[in-house]
C-alpha cells in the first residue's frame, strides 16, 4: 500500500493563489527537483535536471562576475574623484611654502596616505636656510639620485610611476617616518628642458596601499598636473 503525504488545505489553498511564491525562490525550486529525482528512482536520467544544474551554475557565475565588474566601477569612480579633489586641493595655495605643506597635509589626507615627499635633485646645499624653512616635505639630492631610487640601482629605465612594496622607507626621504612605511607610489616628475628631474612620492604603513599590480593612470594624470604646478613656481 502506497503512502500519500497530505499538505495542509490552508497551505495548499495559499500556493495555489501564490505560485510566483514558490517559483521565485531557489531553495524551495531546488527541493522540488530534488524530490522529483528521488520518486523517478536511481535508473532514470533526468536530462532536462541537468540541464537546469549547468544552467543555475552558469548563471552564478554570471552573477559573480557582474558584481566584480560593478565593484571595480564603483572603485575607479570613487578613485577617480580622490585624485581630482587632490588636485584642485593642491592648486588652491598661492605661496610655494604653503604648497608644500598642504601636500602631506589635507593633499595626503585626501589622497589616504601616511606621507608625502618631493625630491627635487640640485647642486644646492641642503642645509641652506631657505631650504630648511620648508620643513620635511621638501628633500634635495644629488644628480642621479632619482633614477637611481626607482631602479634600484639597476641599468634599466625608470618608469613615471613606479608602484612598490618596501621593508621600510629611505631615511633621505621618509626621516623619522621612514621605519613605518610599508608601500609607495614614486612619480618621477619632468621640470622641462635644462631643468634637473624630480620625485614626488607618497607612501603608506599599510604594505597593501601599493603595490605593482595597480594600474596607474589615475597617478600618471596626477603626476602631470603636478608637474605643471611645480614648473610654475620654478619659473
Amino acid at each position: 500500500m502506497t503512502n500519500t503525504l497530505k499538505i495542509e488545505e490552508t497551505l495548499r489553498d495559499k500556493i495555489i493563489s501564490q505560485p510566483e511564491a514558490i517559483l521565485d525562490d531557489p531553495d524551495l525550486m531546488n527541493a522540488l527537483i530534488a524530490a522529483n529525482e528521488r520518486a523517478m528512482g536511481g535508473n532514470i536520467v533526468d536530462l532536462r535536471g541537468i540541464a537546469m544544474e549547468r544552467l543555475e551554475a552558469r548563471l552564478d557565475r554570471l552573477e559573480d562576475t557582474h558584481r566584480s565588474v560593478i565593484a571595480a566601477a564603483y572603485e575607479n569612480l570613487a578613485g577617480t574623484n580622490q585624485v581630482h579633489r587632490a588636485i584642485l586641493r593642491m592648486l588652491d595655495p598661492l605661496e610655494f611654502e604653503a604648497f608644500l605643506t598642504d601636500l602631506d597635509g589635507e593633499v595626503a589626507e585626501i589622497l589616504r596616505v601616511d606621507c608625502v615627499r618631493l625630491v627635487l635633485e640640485t647642486e644646492q646645499n641642503d642645509q641652506d636656510a631657505a631650504l630648511r624653512k620648508l620643513g620635511d616635505v621638501l628633500s634635495v639630492a644629488d644628480p642621479g639620485f632619482v633614477d637611481a631610487y626607482l631602479t634600484y640601482g639597476r641599468n634599466i629605465p625608470a618608469r613615471q610611476v613606479t608602484l612598490r612594496q618596501v621593508d621600510a622607507g629611505s631615511d633621505s626621504i621618509y626621516g623619522e617616518k621612514a621605519s613605518f612605511m610599508r608601500s609607495e607610489a614614486c612619480l618621477k616628475l619632468d621640470f622641462g628642458e635644462g631643468r634637473l628631474p624630480g620625485m614626488l612620492v607618497m607612501a603608506s604603513e599599510d604594505p597593501h596601499h601599493f603595490s605593482p599590480q595597480q594600474g596607474t593612470d589615475l597617478l600618471t594624470f596626477f603626476s602631470g598636473v603636478f608637474e605643471r604646478a611645480m614648473r610654475r613656481w620654478l619659473s
